[in-house]
């Protein structure tokens, strides 16, 4: 995984180096993570206004999580299907030894911060009794009916530490039958919630939020969720379609979905459809080597942030990326990825599946959060409710073998010594380093476009490894481990002034 290529210097004025930053300090959300780009602008000016972007504080906050995890969960794990048709039996949904207390355990176990339960899939069924739809554990007989596996997934997440977060599916097969998603209903005001016949809720606020009938439907389930359940930290969407004639269309209520979010849960992270987080483009939970959170956007269909250059280019946020994308670019934008991927092939249990190996957890976890980005490990549970015992020893496998791989931060105590562009360590003897860790203040936006690092070896500074972005996690792995006492990083090309907030030196012990 590690960027051996040699980089061009270029020299990097005013650049300023900082320590380890204290607590996230207030940010503007409207003003700084997104600047709009004009028709004129140059190359020049994309990059000064690229180095103005900073992230949100609920951007920080996910950004420093690093590990989360996924859980696709519902009447896909008894049927066998990946992608439901929404006609299923409810009744078929019967996780008789459902603990989520396990789920939540082992996450923690395996070095997980956060949990995305899937509260939603394509298929439309709900995994707790909403008052919007049939399609729900209420119409099954599991525990009388009266089961509800988004209140224990919650109380479980919070008992063992772990944040809360939920994905809505915006397509809704369930709700395509019952004429409903995809009806051709033009946008008009709605009042959220919409009290049903013995609603028993007494709203201290109703809100008026524009939207189709299913994206009312949409907006009332956001509503029950948001408010019934505790906090949560990331709300999950994609952009499906549902399996539905190529002459009709769902146009989701982006614009509306949003400002409800934001309104009844202003913390959250609104993924990956959304303006927080991004997907990264792929399923492989590998993020781009030079990965950039600061990547030229577009609005379209009510306000929905999207690329400005397809979600799958090779390269989002360079100077030539900016450039290539300015004639469809509405603003730069901290818009950070996330690295979806499941521990077994299938999104859901599937018994003759296998959990992915060590090994590959472990290059899965230096190409995401080793690039920048946060990986998003789905576990699903399987028919019993819990999770497989061969995937609950993986994780913790998984935890133990990163934890080897960064054991202890030998630079933690090292006199450190800074100048522009440059941070060295002096260990104060010679010690062997394999990994190099290293992070940028994020506070103060993302601003290293090249960098070495060097080891004084034999009275002179040798050139180790190389690499472009850093961002906010940068892990490089050295081919074989280095022994010196002193080291250096120095950043050959940067957007603006680089404030380093980690430069970590490990010897691996695997």
């Amino acid at each position: 995984m590690t960027v051996s290529r040699r980089l061009f210097v270029t020299a990097a004025a005013g650049l300023a180096v900082t320590g380890i930053p204290g607590p996230a300090v207030a940010l503007d959300d409207d003003r700084s993570y997104r600047i709009p780009v004009s028709p004129g602008d140059t190359e020049t000016d994309l990059v000064r206004k690229a180095s103005q972007v900073r992230p949100t504080a609920r951007q920080i906050a996910w950004q420093r999580l690093e590990r989360t995890a996924f859980l696709h969960f519902g009447v896909n794990t008894f049927t066998g299907l990946e992608w439901g048709n929404g006609d299923e039996d409810p009744d078929v949904f019967q996780p008789a030894g459902l603990d989520t207390d396990q789920w939540a355990a082992a996450l923690k176990d395996g070095g997980f911060k956060l949990a995305i339960l899937t509260v939603k899939h394509h298929d439309g069924f709900v995994l707790y009794p909403s008052r919007y739809t049939g399609h729900s554990v209420a119409s099954s007989s599991w525990r009388d009916g009266r089961g509800d596996v988004l209140r224990s997934f919650a109380d479980s997440m919070r008992r063992y530490g772990l944040k809360v977060g939920v994905y809505l599916s915006p397509a809704d097969e369930n709700q395509y039958l019952h004429g409903v998603y995809a009806n051709g209903s033009a946008r008009s005001p709605r009042t959220i919630p919409t009290l049903v016949a013995g609603d028993d809720r007494t709203p201290d606020r109703f809100h008026t939020l524009d939207a189709t009938d299913y994206g009312a439907h949409m907006l009332n389930t956001l509503y029950e969720v948001l408010t019934e359940y505790g906090p949560v930290d990331e709300v999950w969407f994609d952009g499906a379609q549902g399996h539905i004639p190529p002459d009709k269309v769902e146009s989701y209520d982006w614009d509306s979905w949003y400002t409800l979010v934001r309104t009844l849960a202003p913390d959250a992270a609104i993924a990956v459809t959304g303006p927080d987080l991004r997907w990264v483009g792929n399923e492989s939970g590998i993020a781009r080597e030079d990965e950039w959170s600061v990547v030229p956007v577009k609005e379209n269909q009510y306000g929905r942030t999207d690329w400005a250059l397809s979600y799958d280019t090779p390269d989002e946020g360079s100077r030539a990326a900016l450039v290539k994308a300015r004639p469809a670019t509405d603003y730069l934008q901290w818009w950070p990825a996330e690295c979806d991927v499941s521990l077994r092939d299938g999104w859901f249990y599937h018994a003759d599946q296998q959990p992915k190996s060590v090994d590959y957890l472990t290059e899965i976890f230096f190409g995401s959060v080793g690039r920048n980005a946060v990986l998003l490990l789905n576990v699903p549970p399987d028919t019993d409710g819990l999770l497989h015992d061969t995937d609950v020893v993986r994780l913790r496998e998984f935890r133990e073998r990163i934890d080897r791989e960064l054991p202890h931060d030998l630079a933690q105590s090292a006199h450190r010594t800074t100048a522009p562009g440059r941070v060295t360590l002096d260990l104060g003897r010679e010690q062997e380093v394999d990994r190099i860790r290293l992070a940028e203040d994020i506070r103060h936006g993302q601003q290293v476009e090249n960098f070495v690092v060097e080891g004084f070896r034999d009275g002179a500074w040798t050139e180790l490894t190389a690499a472009g972005t850093i961002g906010a996690s940068r892990i490089l792995l050295l081919p074989a481990p280095v022994r010196a006492r002193k080291w250096r990083l120095r950043v050959t090309r940067s957007r603006g002034a680089v404030r380093v907030a980690e430069f970590g030196l490990y010897r691996s012990r695997t």
